[in-house]
């Protein structure tokens, strides 16, 4: 349409702070929205309800999980090879085919309708990959890729509010809650991805200062993999445990909340996420001004390690009884994000422009990914189908202590690999 080209005219001239900051409010807007269709029904707690003498809200988070983990290992393969043309169509399907499985999952009576949260879990998983597309190869990706980020921590818990809104306030059947949450975010959906698909492609400049992107054949994947071995298993590891933990405080977070004393306040999921967004946002805006794509992606190993590290202390504080409850949640949350949010933008934005291999992130992020869920769902069914009968809350606290300290040593041997990796490839000295 004119108009649509006449607003890419206008970003295309404002290629600068203008365009980061609406290609991140697109990012942000898009990813947020798809957590309407991905996190809603963990509004409910489903009390009361067991099937095959398990609790029904985790035969749910199971089924999702499992969805979510194959499309993680479908998005290798899919995600990375995604022509830029079809990215937007994309978008709008795999979400509308998610929220017709909320309908479903509504409709079908339970234990069937367990099903339907699995195929809700397949398309979604893909959602990252086709949105972040938009951001990377960047001379400004740092700052795009900081405001989308903040979704991952500020969604969530938006959603759950919504949600518990939803079900306090209008009534909303517990079964239909997701379906119709889905509801309020079609719109906003909408118009954010017909935004997105009007940010021009990366200009000759971005190319020089971050490496082109292209999409990637099956003999440039194993062509990457050979390259980054063993960095890519350290990765892959230390992502695993992050995974783990996230996704335990996401999917349980209710009933963390509730172990706390903090159950009846719907309110108390944004009112610690909004917070931790902000200040990862800041923290990874920052490094925009970092040039040096090598020196930045240093900057983002200590940064991870500090995350961690925070994480540790807040706990054991915590555990002695010398900070609070939502002291603890917001300085262990603010920490674990600190060290997760970056392997979902910038840390492979900047490896890929420190060894200037033309290639994109979709791949290895998808791989760190589909790896990731494995581990969720493995943890899920350990904790679950085991003797290990402990609450949630107990079992978070005693995984964010094995977290911290097993992923700061993860990442300081990353960050040795690469500096001596980049030692042998460019012949320099770091």
């Amino acid at each position: 349409m004119p108009t649509d080209s006449l607003f890419r005219r206008f970003l295309e001239k404002h290629n600068g702070w203008v365009l980061s900051f609406i290609a991140g409010i697109a990012a942000f807007g898009t990813y947020s929205c798809m957590y309407a269709f991905r996190k809603a029904f963990a509004a409910g707690t489903y009390s009361g309800e067991a099937f095959l003498g398990v609790s029904y809200k985790m035969w749910l988070i199971i089924a999702q999980v499992l969805g979510y983990m194959l499309s993680k290992f479908i998005g290798i393969r899919y995600v990375s090879a995604m022509r830029h043309e079809n990215r937007s169509r994309s978008l709008l399907i795999l979400i509308g085919a998610a929220w017709v499985s909320l309908l479903g999952f509504a409709l079908v009576p339970a234990p069937y309708n367990i099903l339907f949260l699995f195929l809700n879990g397949i398309p979604l998983g893909m959602i990252w990959g086709l949105v972040f597309s938009y951001l990377e190869g960047r001379k400004n990706t740092e700052l795009m890729g900081a405001i989308m980020s903040v979704s991952l921590v500020f969604a969530s818990g938006f959603v759950k509010t919504v949600g518990r809104f939803l079900l306090q306030e209008y009534h909303v059947q517990e079964y239909w809650m997701p379906f119709v949450t889905g509801l309020v975010f079609v719109l906003p959906l909408c118009l954010f991805v017909g935004l997105l698909q009007q940010i021009p492609q990366p200009t000759e400049e971005d190319k020089a200062l971050r490496t082109e992107r292209k999409p990637m054949s099956r003999k440039d994947q194993q062509q990457f993999i050979a390259h980054f071995r063993p960095g890519i298993i350290l990765i892959v590891l230390i992502y695993l445990l992050l995974t783990i933990a996230r996704d335990m405080r996401d999917n349980f977070e209710v009933e963390i909340w509730s172990d706390l004393g903090f159950g009846a306040q719907p309110g108390i999921f944004t009112r610690t996420d909004f917070p931790i967004a902000l200040c990862v946002l800041v923290m990874m805006a920052v490094l925009i001004r970092v040039k040096d794509n090598l020196r930045a992606f240093m900057l983002i190993h200590y940064m991870i390690m500090s995350g961690l590290l925070m994480v540790l202390l807040a706990t054991l504080l915590f555990n002695k009884g010398y900070i609070g409850a939502i002291s603890w949640m917001s300085f262990a949350g603010l920490g674990l994000f600190m060290a997760y949010i970056p392997y979902n933008c910038i840390y492979f934005e900047r490896l890929i422009a420190s060894f200037r291999y033309t290639s994109n992130v979709g791949f290895v992020m998808y791989i760190a990914d589909a790896t990731g869920y494995l581990g969720t769902v493995s943890l899920l069914f350990v904790k679950q189908f085991t003797s290990l009968q402990v609450s949630w809350l107990h079992f978070f606290k005693s995984s964010l202590v094995a977290v911290a300290i097993l992923g700061m040593i993860g990442v300081w041997l990353s960050l040795v690999y690469f500096r001596k990796k980049y030692t042998r490839t460019f012949s320099v000295i770091v």
